[in-house]
C-alpha cells in the first residue's frame, strides 16, 4: 500500500515505555520511509476524537533519540472508551446522537491518515480493534497496529508487554526507601502495594527484584542494619489463595524475631472481598469509564494493613504504593530492546498494511508477530507455578 501520512497516539495509564516507543517509532520511519507526513493525537483517543495532533517536525525526528531518557509520554494520554457514547458526550468530546467511532474514522480520514499507531494496554488496543473492525465494515482504507503497553503485564497472548520490566525494577527501588521507615518505629508493619488489578506479575517481579538487591547487599548485621530486617517476609497476589490468620501467625513470628514486617501486595489482592464487603453494606463502588473499580478509590493495602496489624502486634503501619513512581520511569535497557524490536516490527505492518498488535506471542511459541485483534484481550493471570516465583516463596518462608 502507499503510506503518506502516519499518526500515532498514546493512551490509558502511563507505563515506562511511552516515550521510548514514540521516539522508537519515529526513527524508524525517518530511517526507512522519511518522506512519510508524521502526526501525534493529542492526550490519545480524546485528541483524536476532537483533531488535535501536532506534526512531527524535521527537528523532532532528528532528535527522537533523546525520547529514550524520559519517562511519561510526550504527547499525553487520557482514558478514553471509543464504544462508551455515554462517557464521550459527557466528557464533550464527541456531541449527543454522534458514534465516537464514526466520529474517529471521519477525524482520521480528514487528516489524511493512512496508518495508525497505538500505544496502549489493552484497554486502549481492544478500542483499537473496536475502532479497525469499524473502519473495515465501512469501507475505511486504514491500517491500524498497535504496541502493547502495560506495568501489569497482563495482556492475552502477549508474553511481555512494555514498561514491565522497567516498573519492577522501579518498584524495588521504591521499596528500598519506604522499608527504610522501618528504623523510625518498632515493631512496624510495612505495606508495599503494588499495581495490578487482576494479575500478580508486578507484585512478584517487585519482590523479587527488592530480594535479589537484599541479596547483593553487603549489611553490617547489627541491630537494624540486617539482611533479614530488610528483606520481603510476605507476597500476595491475587492468583494466589492464602489464609490471613495462618499468614498472621507467621508474620507475628517474624515481627517478634526481627522488630518489623514487610509485605508486599498487589492491589488485586483481596479485591473481590473488599468489593463484596462494601457492597454488603449498601456503599457505592467507584469505577471508571471501562468499568473498572477505581482502586485507588478503595484502598486495598489499607484494607490488608488494617486486617493483620493487631493479629501479628504491630505497633505502627505504613501503607505505601510505588504505581505512580514506578509507570512514570523512564525504560530500562531491557525495555528499550523489546521497544525497539516491537516499533520496528510495527512500522514495518504498517507500511505493508497489516493491522494488529505487535508483541511476542505466547500462543505461537513467542514468536513476534502481528497478533489478530481479536485475539488481545486483557486479565492474563500470572504464572504462579513459575520456578522463579516458587523459589522466591520458598526462600521467604511462604510455600
Amino acid at each position: 500500500m502507499s503510506v503518506k501520512t502516519v499518526a500515532i497516539l498514546t493512551a490509558g495509564g502511563l507505563a515506562p515505555c511511552l516515550s521510548s516507543a514514540v521516539g522508537s517509532l519515529i526513527e524508524r520511519y525517518t530511517d526507512i520511509a522519511p518522506d512519510v507526513r508524521l502526526i501525534a493525537y493529542r492526550n490519545g483517543y480524546a485528541g483524536l476524537l476532537q483533531g488535535d495532533f501536532a506534526e512531527i517536525t524535521r527537528e523532532v525526528r532528528s532528535g527522537a533519540d533523546r525520547l529514550h531518557a524520559f519517562g511519561g509520554s510526550p504527547i499525553g494520554n487520557s482514558r478514553v472508551k471509543l464504544t462508551n457514547v455515554a462517557d464521550c458526550v459527557k466528557r464533550g468530546l464527541v456531541e449527543e446522537g454522534d458514534d465516537p467511532l464514526r466520529v474517529a474514522a471521519e477525524q482520521l480520514r480528514r487528516d489524511g491518515v493512512d496508518v495508525l499507531h497505538t500505544i496502549g494496554g489493552d484497554d486502549t488496543n481492544t478500542a483499537a480493534a473496536d475502532l479497525a473492525a469499524f473502519l473495515r465494515v465501512n469501507g475505511y482504507d486504514l491500517t491500524v497496529v498497535g504496541l502493547p503497553k502495560t506495568i501489569d503485564n497482563d495482556i492475552v497472548p502477549i508474553r511481555q508487554s512494555l514498561g514491565a520490566y522497567t516498573a519492577a525494577e522501579q518498584g524495588a527501588v521504591f521499596a528500598r526507601n519506604v522499608i527504610a521507615e522501618h528504623t523510625a518505629n518498632p515493631r512496624m508493619l510495612t505495606v508495599h502495594e503494588v499495581m495490578g488489578r487482576h494479575c500478580g506479575w508486578l507484585t512478584a517481579a517487585t519482590a523479587l527484584a527488592h530480594h535479589d538487591w537484599v541479596g547483593r547487599t553487603q549489611f553490617v548485621e547489627w541491630e537494624e542494619n540486617a539482611a533479614a530486617r530488610w528483606d520481603v517476609h510476605g507476597v500476595y497476589v491475587p492468583e494466589r489463595a492464602f489464609d490471613l490468620a495462618k499468614e498472621a501467625d507467621r508474620l507475628r513470628a517474624i515481627m517478634d524475631d526481627h522488630d518489623g514486617v514487610n509485605l508486599f501486595v498487589s492491589e488485586g489482592a483481596g479485591m473481590d472481598d473488599i468489593v463484596s464487603a462494601m457492597e454488603a453494606a449498601g456503599e457505592d463502588v467507584p469505577r471508571d469509564a471501562f468499568g473498572h473499580v477505581k482502586l485507588d478509590a478503595i484502598n486495598p493495602g489499607d484494607w490488608f494493613a488494617r486486617r493483620i496489624a493487631a493479629d501479628i502486634g504491630a505497633e505502627k503501619v505504613l501503607v505505601q504504593k510505588s504505581g505512580y513512581f514506578s509507570r512514570s520511569a523512564p525504560a530500562n535497557d531491557a525495555d528499550r530492546a523489546l521497544i525497539r524490536a516491537c516499533a520496528h516490527h510495527a512500522v514495518d505492518a504498517g507500511l505493508r498494511g497489516e493491522s494488529g498488535v505487535v508483541g511476542e506471542d505466547e500462543e505461537r511459541g513467542d514468536e513476534l508477530r502481528v497478533i489478530e485483534f481479536d485475539r488481545i484481550k486483557g486479565g492474563k493471570h500470572f504464572d504462579i507455578g513459575a520456578q522463579w516465583f516458587v523459589e522466591l516463596l520458598e526462600n521467604l518462608g511462604q510455600s
